[in-house]
């Protein structure tokens, strides 16, 4: 078994308070006797308004944060799964990155959101991702967590199928998110237990939750969905909230016996259209 915890939030635009919350996150995970804490897309800055975020983002002390977080996890001895923060890039464009800071101190993992948010929705919302963020290069995962091998996704990301079946060794897959709620209410629990069963994997959800300084509204409902499908842990949609969740690492592999569909993949033959 080992113990996680999952940090619903309702971040806002200022750095030092939604940081202070991950700190104070961390320790009280440590107290509750959890190995890792996972927390929600966008963590340390939630902000619509471009302009502002990127002068947000210019600062010293917003630059500091990466370090200031792998710091708390040592003191605290947690690893620390920051679902992710919106970091500068020289091009003048971000990327959407997550972070994996280890209670040991070694070099963080780090993930680059692969799928860009572009939609209008009926409720008159209009998102462009693309517009400020570059899609990250490559697929991620990480073998040395208590968890075992952790893959890394972010919210939109788990629309594509074919990046899950990258992931498909994996024992856990992260998918860290800031869902609307709309699409919350229609495909949230439903796509996650649909990943879970793909891969025979446990997922792990963490989510934004609530009405935002930005203007945004999130679903919450942070999941943890074991590898049959059944979802182990819904934080629901009240607010922010820390929760915990025992993972029986046993559990991947009595399911990838009685579905062993991982084993059984072939590649997909193709032909030519008569």
């Amino acid at each position: 078994m080992v113990r996680i915890a999952l940090l619903q939030m309702n971040s806002g635009i200022d750095p030092e308070v939604n940081c202070a919350r991950v700190e104070e996150a961390l320790s009280n995970a440590d107290r509750g006797g959890a190995e890792i804490l996972f927390t929600p897309e966008m963590s340390l800055l939630l902000d619509r308004d471009r302009k502002r975020a990127s002068h947000t983002m210019s600062t010293q002390d917003y630059h500091a944060l990466p370090a200031r977080l792998c710091e708390a996890a040592m003191r605290e001895g947690v690893d620390l799964a920051l679902g992710s923060m919106p970091i500068p890039l020289p091009n003048g464009r971000s990327a959407n990155r997550s972070f994996y800071f280890f209670a040991n101190g070694r070099e963080p993992t780090t993930y680059d959101k692969l799928h860009m948010f572009d939609v209008d929705l009926s409720t008159g919302e209009s998102w462009r991702e693309s517009k400020a963020y570059e899609p990250g290069p490559a697929v991620v995962w990480e073998g040395s967590t208590p968890l075992g091998r952790l893959g890394f996704t972010i919210c939109y990301d788990m629309r594509f199928p074919a990046l899950f079946s990258e992931l498909g060794g994996c024992d856990v897959i992260a998918i860290p998110a800031a869902f609307t709620r709309p699409t919350g209410a229609a495909h949230w629990h439903v796509l996650l237990r649909a990943r879970a069963i793909e891969a025979s994997a446990f997922v792990i959800a963490a989510a934004q939750v609530g009405e935002h300084e930005d203007g945004r509204e999130t679903y919450g409902h942070s999941l943890v969905v074991d590898p049959w499908g059944e979802v182990l842990l819904d934080m629901g949609a009240d607010g922010p909230d820390l929760a915990f969740c025992d993972i029986d690492i046993a559990r991947i592999g009595e399911v990838r016996a009685q579905v062993p569909s991982l084993a059984n993949r072939r590649a997909m033959p193709t032909s030519e259209p008569k």
